[in-house]
């Protein structure tokens, strides 16, 4: 069983970038981090704080790649009638991001990563750049320990992953905000898509929950 903590933001923070400084100092080569838990658990926020504070000590160090860049094309999920799934596994390019990943880790050259816009609620190509000196990939995404294929194909190329957790009634809460907050979708839609696929997906997720390396149960009120 991994290793569980219970922690605040903060303090989750300060202990990840010192066991990843570590990590980096005892190995060679480029590793990657997975930062996994379910929709809504704040692992965008923690990935993002955590790639400032490794580049605020060593700029160029580390870089921030989302799963979320590997949903299908809304085009797509029309063509193939899943757009009320959309953010359910079946709905990203699962094995495109393996390879992509895998390609990263290798890569010694600049690389393009896909990104996802809430605006539009589409794919956004080349969102952001991985350098070609970056030691340190944290990768952020809610299945990058789920033992299903193709997803099972991620644990192997991460050198050290953390799985995050908060209670089920707050990722309600926070999820029925995030999708307010563009709108463009009715409060009747945004509740329905929540209880049918998001809290879904985030019991889904949970099972993936033992093949973290460490688990941290975060302590907020909000």
């Amino acid at each position: 069983m991994p290793e569980t903590l219970y922690l605040t933001p903060a303090v989750a923070l300060d202990l990840l970038v010192d066991r990843i400084r570590t990590l980096a100092a005892s190995r060679a080569g480029r590793l990657a981090v997975g930062i996994a838990g379910g929709p809504g658990v704040g692992k965008s926020t923690l990935a993002a704080e955590l790639v400032s504070r490794l580049n605020a000590a060593e700029p160029g160090l580390a870089a921030l790649v989302p799963m979320d860049g590997f949903h299908m094309r809304h085009a797509k999920l029309e063509t193939l009638g899943l757009v009320r799934d959309k953010g359910a596994p079946h709905t990203f390019e699962g094995a495109a991001f393996v390879a992509f990943v895998a390609a990263l880790k290798a890569a010694r050259v600049a690389m393009g990563v896909p990104g996802y816009s809430r605006k539009i609620e589409d794919v956004v190509d080349d969102a952001m750049t991985v350098g070609g000196d970056v030691r340190l990939l944290i990768i952020e995404g809610n299945y990058l320990l789920l033992p299903d294929a193709p997803w099972t194909g991620v644990k192997p190329l991460l050198d050290f992953a953390v799985y995050m957790e908060v209670p089920r009634d707050m990722v309600r809460a926070r999820l029925l905000k995030r999708h307010s907050e563009e709108g463009l979708f009715t409060e009747e839609r945004n509740r329905e898509h929540v209880e049918r696929v998001d809290l879904v997906n985030f019991d889904k997720v949970a099972l993936s929950r033992p093949q973290a390396d460490l688990v941290i149960d975060l302590i907020t009120d909000h």
